[in-house]
């Protein structure tokens, strides 16, 4: 009779998606996986397949997560620019952490199909809230009408980009606070 797993699956996918933040899929071991994901060496094959296909469902998982609180923060304010003033914020406070999504990038860029449906999807759904938040900011005043909504959304999520690559670079927080008030004044 076969063992029943003896493991929560999402949380074993959580750890992974920390080992793979830090250390990117060619960084990453199988041995770190088991050892933070406290699995053994078959449950991690038989649960979640290859060490790509973990790859590929953690930064699946991580996309869903980060683009949903990018979300819920763009919406957290009434006025459309606090919305976008406390989603930089977010950013800035997060940036200490690495980002899955810029390292999958990064590491691949154009190079996995797979892995590119699985940015391109959390990409479009983030970029379709930010547009009709700026154009809300926009209409009431509050940003440039210089650049369109989606040029807008387009130079903030570099600027995103930007920012965790110079936390990871070891800038600190007064840097990157300042880089985060640098791509607001940027859009007004």
């Amino acid at each position: 009779m076969a063992r029943s797993k003896e493991f929560d699956k999402e949380q074993a996918l959580d750890a992974a998606i920390d080992v793979f933040r830090e250390h990117g899929f060619e960084g990453t071991s199988t041995d770190m996986l088991i050892k933070s994901m406290k699995i053994g060496r078959q449950s991690l094959y038989d649960t979640f397949g290859d060490k790509w296909d973990l790859y590929r469902s953690s930064v699946e998982r991580y996309a869903m997560a980060e683009t949903s609180a990018h979300i819920e923060t763009l919406r957290s304010e009434v006025r459309a620019v606090e919305g976008i003033r406390a989603m930089v914020g977010r950013v800035v406070a997060e940036a200490n952490k690495a980002c899955l999504g810029v390292g999958s990038i990064c590491e691949f860029g154009q190079t996995r199909p797979d892995l590119i449906v699985v940015n391109q999807v959390a990409d479009r759904r983030l970029k379709e809230v930010m547009r009709q938040r700026i154009a809300e900011a926009q209409a009431a005043g509050d940003l440039s009408l210089e650049s369109s909504p989606a040029e807008t959304a387009e130079f903030l999520i570099a600027s995103f980009a930007g920012i965790r690559i110079a936390a990871r670079g070891g800038a600190d927080f007064a840097q990157l606070e300042s880089l985060g008030r640098l791509a607001l004044r940027a859009v007004r």
